[in-house]
């Protein structure tokens, strides 16, 4: 591809790291999810995985990984760590935890440290894509490097 990869907060992290990952660039569209990014790259959505900044009741941020294909059990989560209810952050929210734009969140290189809770099943896969930092743009890593870095709460909270 001619268009040259971004340099954003999670992609100085995962070097930093030393990490082995793959650059993905495809064309953004707004509202169309992981569809729309497995699409693109050829990729079975099941490995695409988005980061999702969600709160507790008492405003905590935290961040879910799940796949692209499946929704998160807000129930079930809140269950698993302990805490009354789990939603989804607004927008601008999220934007302002995480220093991303939606669209756009990596959960490498956020502006705050947060939990991390990743769906178990995540890592049977041999390559997952996540996002990179920036609408349009994914890198592909194994998911141990996910674990290795972030040290997630590993999740049954799919719904």
């Amino acid at each position: 591809m001619a268009e040259k990869t971004p340099v954003t907060a999670a992609v100085r992290m995962l070097r930093q790291h030393q990490a082995v990952f793959s650059d993905h660039l495809y064309e953004y569209e707004e509202k169309g999810g992981t569809a729309v990014s497995s699409r693109e790259l050829g990729v079975e959505e099941h490995a695409v995985i988005k980061t999702l900044v969600m709160e507790d009741e008492r405003k905590r941020p935290l961040i879910v990984l799940m796949h692209g294909d499946r929704e998160v059990s807000t129930k079930n989560l809140a269950r698993h760590i302990g805490v009354k209810t789990i939603s989804p952050c607004s927008p601008e929210t999220a934007s302002r935890h995480s220093g991303y734009m939606v669209g756009g969140t990596s959960p490498f290189g956020m502006r705050k440290a947060m939990p991390v809770y990743m769906e178990r099943s995540i890592v049977d896969l041999p390559k997952i894509y996540i996002n990179g930092g920036k609408r349009g743009y994914l890198v592909g890593i194994t998911p141990q490097v996910v674990v290795d870095i972030l040290k997630p709460a590993l999740v049954n909270a799919a719904a």
